[in-house]
C-alpha cells in the first residue's frame, strides 16, 4: 500500500521541519470558500489540507475533495468522523482511533464495519490514535464520541497513551482539544508527549494565534492543524504557516 503522505511526513520530521494543515468542514463550505482556501492555501505555503469533522451533514464531500484537488496539488487527507466520510477523490485517509476513551465502537468496532471500503478505496490509509483532551468546554467530538477526554493536566495520562498506541503499531498520534475548544493544549503535554515517541503528532483544537501554533512547534508537535481560526479571520493563514514553518529543530 501508498505510503507517499507518510513519508513525507517522516522525512520533514527527519530534518526537524515542521508541517501545518488547514483543516476544511465539509459542512461549512461552498464552492467560492474552497476556492479562496485552496487559493490562499498555495500563497502561504500550506502543506496539508483536512477535510472531515465530527458531524458532515451535507451529502457534498466528493464534491468537495474534487474541487480542493482541481484548485491545487496540496495533499488532501480524510479526517473522518465516522466510517461514511470516505471519498475516493482524496489522498489519504486518517484512520482513526479513539486511544483516550474507552468506547469500543471508536477503538474498533466501526473500523470493522468500515474496513472493506476503506481498503477498496485505494486512499493512503494512515492508522492514527486519535488522543481528545479536555479544552474547558464540552465539543462536538467529545458529545459525538461519548468519551471523556483526557484531563488537561493530566499529562501522564497523555504520555501513557501515547507510548501504548505507538508500540500497537499506530503511525501517527493526533492530540485533539477539539473544535470550539476554550483552551488549547498546553505546551508541558505536548512536550511530554513528543518526548516519549518516535512517531510524528499532530496537534489541533483551540489554536487561534501564531505564537501558539510556534510554542507548540517548539515544544514537540510536528503537525499543527488550525481549522475554527482560519475560518473566522482567513488572513491568520500565512501567519499561522510562517510561525509554524520558522521552527526547526535538529535531528
Amino acid at each position: 500500500m501508498k505510503q507517499i503522505i507518510y513519508q513525507s511526513l517522516l522525512e520533514r520530521k527527519g530534518k526537524g521541519q515542521k508541517s501545518f494543515a488547514l483543516l476544511i468542514d465539509p459542512d461549512k463550505v461552498n464552492a467560492q470558500k474552497i476556492d479562496e482556501l485552496t487559493r490562499n492555501s498555495v500563497l502561504a505555503g500550506v502543506d496539508y489540507l483536512l477535510v472531515g469533522g465530527s458531524l458532515v451533514i451535507s451529502n457534498h464531500l466528493d464534491e468537495v475533495v474534487q474541487r480542493i484537488k482541481a484548485n491545487c496539488s496540496i495533499p488532501v487527507i480524510l479526517f473522518p468522523g465516522t466510517p461514511s466520510q470516505v471519498s475516493r477523490h482524496a489522498d489519504g485517509l486518517l484512520y482513526l482511533s479513539l486511544i483516550s476513551g474507552r468506547n469500543p465502537e471508536l477503538l474498533i468496532g466501526q473500523h470493522v464495519i468500515s474496513a472493506p471500503f476503506v481498503k477498496q478505496s485505494g486512499l493512503e490509509i494512515i492508522s492514527t490514535g486519535y488522543m481528545v483532551i479536555d479544552g474547558g468546554a464540552p465539543t462536538t467530538v467529545s458529545y459525538i464520541s461519548n468519551a471523556t477526554p483526557i484531563p488537561s493536566d493530566k499529562n501522564e495520562i497523555a504520555m501513557c497513551t501515547a507510548m501504548a498506541a505507538e508500540m500497537l503499531g499506530m503511525k501517527l498520534i493526533y492530540m485533539d482539544a477539539g473544535s470550539g475548544a476554550r483552551r488549547s493544549i498546553s505546551e508541558e503535554m505536548i512536550s511530554m508527549v513528543s518526548g516519549c515517541i518516535d512517531i510524528p503528532l499532530v496537534v489541533g483544537g483551540g489554536i487561534r494565534e501564531p505564537e501558539k501554533a510556534y510554542l507548540d512547534c517548539k515544544a514537540g508537535a510536528d503537525l499543527i492543524v488550525v481549522g475554527n481560526a482560519i475560518e473566522k479571520n482567513s488572513g491568520l493563514l500565512p501567519e499561522m504557516a510562517a510561525a509554524i514553518h520558522s521552527v526547526t529543530v535538529k535531528a
